[in-house]
């Protein structure tokens, strides 16, 4: 599904694998990107930093958000911003679908 100029579900734009992470740029830009994320259970990404703040949304499940040692849990329809260089992880407490927006400029 091409959602340029037309409507879309962005929650079906990606969908989940057994035992994975799933990514989908839906725009990459030299200022920044939009990527849809379907992690399955118990999936995630380690500890990183990014040079860049990045908007998390939950599109569906549930997720554990960890930020500079601080435990966050986050259900569908949620948000939170992930500050540039500051240590973060996530890790699926259940499945759960993501967009992450990053504004490099």
């Amino acid at each position: 599904m091409n959602i340029i100029g037309e409507a879309g579900n962005l929650v079906s734009l990606v969908d989940y694998q057994d035992g994975s992470v799933v990514s989908k740029e839906v725009i990459k830009k030299e200022k920044g990107t939009v990527t849809l994320f379907a992690f399955d259970k118990e999936q995630g990404l380690s500890e990183h930093t990014a040079p860049f703040d990045a908007l998390v949304y939950i599109l569906d499940g549930k997720v554990e958000i960890t930020i500079a040692a601080k435990q966050h849990f986050l259900k569908i329809g949620e948000t939170i911003i992930m500050p540039a260089n500051k240590p973060h992880a996530l890790k699926a407490i259940e499945r759960f679908k993501m967009l992450l927006v990053m504004i490099k400029a």
